[in-house]
């Protein structure tokens, strides 16, 4: 079976690093897993490492830096992101980092988004691609 192109939010990421049940145990799932390749952009790590290196926290580090060394493909034409992005959020009233990341999804052709996000959120109107939220998953 070949593996999906999945894009993992940051949220999905510090759901994992956390280490807080039941919501770590659903991140890992997806982490975990031999049925995903991962896809990811600049966006992401953005999120989550900056703020994890000023504060020194090196196992935080180690933990994001793992994921992004898995990461087969990573959106890098920025141009095209940012402008797909504007009309995403135009379209769907997404909040510009949720914009820039279901864009850099799609610009990767990834087949699944997944988040950590509450499905009332702007981001579960986009269409595009398939937006699945690790709140709505079973624990085991």
């Amino acid at each position: 079976m070949t593996p999906k192109k999945t894009y993992i939010d940051s949220g999905v990421l510090f759901a994992a690093f956390r280490g807080e049940e039941p919501l770590s145990l659903r991140a890992y799932r997806f982490l975990d897993s031999s049925d995903h390749q991962f896809v990811s952009s600049l966006f992401v790590r953005l999120e989550v490492l900056p703020k994890a290196i000023y504060h020194q926290q090196q196992e935080e580090v180690e933990f994001h830096e793992t994921f992004f060394a898995a990461v087969s493909d990573w959106a890098m034409d920025i141009e095209s992101v940012t402008k797909n992005a504007y009309q995403l959020a135009c379209t769907y009233g997404l909040a510009a980092v949720d914009a820039l990341h279901i864009a850099s999804a799609l610009l990767l052709k990834a087949d699944e988004f997944i988040t950590t996000e509450k499905p009332t959120k702007p981001m579960f109107r986009v269409t595009e691609i398939p937006v699945i939220s690790i709140l709505l998953l079973s624990a085991n």
